[in-house]
């Protein structure tokens, strides 16, 4: 099954795996300690605004605490930027996804995030019909396709590295690449998966 982009979130630990049949030339590269999808060195030239972004970014909040958002767009860096201020995770979540709205691409795209905390996560998304926001215990999955609204998933992973190779290689079509986040009270590791 193509289920197109995708995140997997739960207390301490979060994944995003990028799966492609339009722009399969993609990589994830750390930048100062920020996950970003770029396109690889073959890649075609284009202008879509959709192909590169920050996927995983660390925060701190004001308090100190740590967390990780993950996300499929350009709506990771706001997310981030609400709680580096001091917003609750669920309206830093949820504004975001609000304010910029699903992809207004051909497939009008969900956009996807998730928080992940050391004791708590939550995951959302924004599409056409809905802006759905939950806080979650157990690991759950929210897809762009097919799996549209949030709902469990079997992820085994304690760490960033297991994560971002578990989502990888997940049984859903056109892999491209993957990056992960584990969330500890001292710390946030992150891990990329490029497929090489």
């Amino acid at each position: 099954m193509y289920v197109g982009r995708f995140v997997v979130v739960a207390p301490g630990i979060g994944a995003y795996r990028v799966s492609s049949r339009s722009f399969p030339n993609r990589k994830v590269v750390d930048r100062n300690g920020t996950l970003t999808v770029v396109p690889t060195e073959d890649a075609e030239p284009t202008d879509n605004p959709y192909v590169s972004y920050n996927c995983v970014r660390p925060v701190e909040t004001p308090t100190g605490d740590r967390r990780a958002v993950i996300g499929n767009g350009s709506h990771v860096d706001p997310i981030a930027e609400k709680l580096e201020t001091g917003y609750p995770a669920r309206d830093a979540l949820a504004t975001p996804l609000l304010a910029l709205d699903y992809e207004k691409d051909d497939y009008d795209t969900p956009r996807i995030a998730g928080v992940i905390a050391p004791e708590s996560a939550l995951i959302g998304t924004v599409r056409r019909d809905a802006l759905l926001v939950e806080t979650v215990s157990e690991p759950t999955m929210v897809a762009t396709y097919e799996i549209d609204s949030p709902e469990a998933h079997d992820l085994e992973a304690t760490s960033a590295g297991t994560a971002a190779r578990e989502v990888l290689s997940a049984e859903f079509e056109h892999p491209v690449c993957a990056a992960a986040a584990a969330v500890a009270d001292d710390e946030v590791t992150l891990a990329l998966e490029n497929g090489d």
